[in-house]
């Protein structure tokens, strides 16, 4: 569905201050509306047609979706008060993230999500070489990845949207015809789902998330570092300068990264430890103890402290990266005008450990022809009582 730029905005004032939203019949958000004016999010894109998609939920809850790198680029949500809130980083238009200092704003991340040292990896004994976009190393599917591609879209029905990808053979230096599907959809505990699927012809690896950003006070809220945050993980992994895991696991007991009890982000971010020194904040792997809640693993708990907004997230993935909006300098406009200020937002991204290809005590992330990538991860929003 194409929805036209000023009624969206006009969606979002009325989000944002707490009007009622829309009625189905005749509304913005009805899924057969499709209309002709500028919309900033149609553009031609190597020779592939880019729109924006909204989803909605019975519970009022709301989606907004670019096919282009498969970006969430805004999510309302209740607050305690019951005022729908924007709580995803995003921006206007496609120009716009094209634009952007910060490539990942809310996007699907692979072929490899996060790290892979010095751009190498080995399988079967033949090297294979990626672009190194993070100094020496290679990060998050090199120089083109899937943030920067437009992704075949399908609206199943009014909460769900399919999209498909083929990565073909040598792309950004990765073996084999990778054939991705990710779906979106909402559920009707207001849970925004991400289903992850991919399958090849050849010895592979993958590494497949999300990229959005949240601040759950609502976007253009400043600082998120009085979020309370609790992960469901007793050991986390090391890092050197680089970003890249050394190999070691520790333990967070004792630590800044001790947040298996809810914690205030800014009690400990600044204290004088290597590890955050090494991150420049938090932008670590947690390693998820695999509790079991709603078939999935919870992996973590974060609620907004202004909104009451609570986010819990689960996944079949091993690792969850928490990062801290280290590098966001506000050098961007986003989507109500203000900038992506310090720490103004943060990423929870379930994935497989980075590196793991070059790290064989890590979870394997190799794909093989005629094996299923496949895994879920799901982020539940609530609010305090």
């Amino acid at each position: 569905m194409k929805l036209a730029l000023a009624v969206l905005f006009a969606f979002i004032v009325a989000c944002n201050t707490g009007d009622p939203l829309p009625s189905d019949k005749g509304d913005i958000l009805r899924s057969s509306e499709k209309t002709h004016s500028n919309n900033s999010f149609e553009a031609v894109i190597d020779a592939k047609q880019t729109e924006l998609f909204v989803l909605k939920n019975h519970a009022g809850m709301r989606a907004a979706i670019t096919n282009y790198g498969g970006r969430l680029v805004s999510l309302w949500v209740p607050d305690k008060k019951g005022k729908f809130t924007d709580i995803v980083i995003g921006f206007n238009s496609v120009q716009a993230y094209q634009k952007s200092s910060e490539p990942y704003f809310g996007a699907i991340i692979g072929r490899y999500a996060n790290r892979i040292a010095r751009g190498k990896f080995s399988l079967d004994g033949r090297e294979y070489t990626l672009f190194p976009n993070s100094g020496v190393n290679s990060k998050h599917g090199g120089k083109k990845g899937y943030q920067a591609v437009v992704w075949d879209a399908k609206k199943i029905d009014d909460s769900t949207l399919a999209l498909t990808y083929l990565s073909k053979d040598m792309e950004e230096g990765f073996p084999g015809n990778l054939k991705i599907k990710v779906t979106y959809s909402l559920t009707g505990a207001n849970g925004l789902k991400c289903a992850y699927e991919a399958a090849t012809d050849k010895k592979t690896v993958v590494n497949l998330t999300n990229h959005s950003f949240f601040n759950l006070n609502g976007r253009g809220t400043g600082s998120m570092l009085n979020h309370v945050v609790q992960i469901y993980a007793d050991k986390y992994l090391l890092i050197d300068s680089g970003l890249i895991p050394t190999g070691e696991m520790d333990y967070v007991k004792g630590s800044p990264f001790e947040f298996t009890k809810p914690e205030i982000i800014a009690k400990r971010i600044g204290q004088n430890n290597e590890q955050l020194k090494n991150g420049k904040g938090y932008d670590h792997s947690f390693v998820l103890n695999r509790s079991k809640k709603e078939s999935l693993n919870h992996a973590a708990k974060v609620t907004g402290d202004k909104s009451g907004i609570v986010m819990d997230i689960y996944t079949e993935e091993p690792g969850l990266q928490f990062y801290s909006g280290n590098a966001l300098r506000g050098k961007n406009i986003i989507n109500d005008g203000s900038r992506d200020e310090y720490r103004t937002a943060f990423a929870m991204e379930t994935q497989h450990f980075p590196d793991s290809p070059n790290q064989p005590s890590f979870p394997t992330t190799v794909l093989k022809p005629g094996d299923k990538y496949k895994t879920t991860t799901i982020y539940k929003f609530s609010v305090t009582r």
